[in-house]
C-alpha cells in the first residue's frame, strides 16, 4: 500500500469515530415545556422533538412544587434558541441530554434554583451533587418545603401518586395541525381561549400554571367542564 494511504486511513478511521458524537446533538427553539424536565425543541428543518434534560429529576406535575418547577424552566429556555447534547434516547422516545442556552448549562441550572433533584440512578456530572447540597443548605426552591412534601419524583412514581387520571392528551402544535395551530406566548389569560384545547396547550405546552387556578390539572373549568 503506498504510504500516502497508509497515512490516510487512520485519519479516516478518526472522523468515523468522530460521526456519532457530531450526530449527537440538537439545535432549535423551545416551543414547549411540559413540566420542570421536559422541553419541545422545533428544529431548523421544522421537527419537534421532544427532550428530556439528563441527570435531573424534577417534582411530577402533581407534586408540590411541580408547577413552579415548570415555571423555572420555562423562563430559563422557553423561545429560547438551545443546543442539546444528546446522551441517550429513553423508552417514551424522547431525546436525553444537556440542554445549553448559550454558556448556561439549563440542567445544572434548575439544580442550583432548586428546581429538581440530581438524578442519581443516571449521574455522569457528578458537580450537580455539590450544587443540589448548596440549594439543600440554604434551603432554595423546593428544599424550602416542610420535609413531609419534599418526596424525590422517583420515589413518588414508583408510590403510584402519578397513576391518578392524566388529562385529556393535547393536541401537537404544527404549521399544519388546522385547529390544533396554537403557539405560546400570545395569550395569557382564560377569557382568551378559544376552546378546552388551546387551554390544554398553553398549561401543559407553554407552562402556563395561572390557567389551573386549583391545580387539579384541568385549565379554564369554564372551558374544559
Amino acid at each position: 500500500m503506498p504510504v500516502s494511504r497508509l497515512l490516510l486511513a487512520p485519519v479516516l478511521f478518526l472522523l468515523l469515530l468522530s460521526l456519532p458524537a457530531l450526530a449527537a446533538e440538537l439545535r432549535g427553539e423551545v416551543v414547549g415545556i411540559s413540566d420542570g424536565d421536559t422541553l419541545t425543541l422545533l428544529t431548523p428543518d421544522k421537527r419537534q422533538v421532544r427532550v428530556r434534560l439528563a441527570e435531573i429529576d424534577a417534582p411530577e406535575s402533581r407534586q408540590p412544587w411541580g408547577s413552579r418547577a415548570q415555571q423555572a424552566l420555562s423562563a430559563l429556555v422557553f423561545r429560547q434558541a438551545v443546543r442539546v447534547t444528546v446522551q441517550d434516547t429513553d423508552r417514551y422516545g424522547r431525546s436525553v441530554g444537556t440542554v445549553w442556552v448559550g454558556r448556561l448549562n439549563a440542567n445544572a441550572e434548575m439544580i442550583r434554583q432548586g428546581q429538581a433533584w440530581v438524578y442519581r440512578q443516571y449521574l455522569r456530572d457528578r458537580s450537580l451533587l455539590a450544587l443540589e447540597e448548596e440549594a439543600k443548605q440554604v434551603k432554595r426552591g423546593l428544599w424550602a418545603l416542610p420535609e413531609a412534601e419534599r418526596v424525590p419524583p422517583w420515589q413518588w412514581r414508583r408510590q403510584g401518586q402519578s397513576s391518578q387520571p392524566a388529562p385529556a392528551p393535547l393536541p401537537r402544535a404544527s404549521a399544519t395541525s388546522g385547529a390544533a395551530n396554537f403557539s405560546c406566548g400570545g395569550k395569557r389569560l382564560c377569557r382568551e381561549m378559544s376552546s378546552c384545547a388551546e387551554a390544554r396547550f398553553h398549561l401543559q405546552q407553554c407552562g402556563l400554571s395561572r390557567l389551573d387556578g386549583d391545580r387539579d390539572g384541568v385549565p379554564c373549568e369554564s372551558l374544559c367542564r
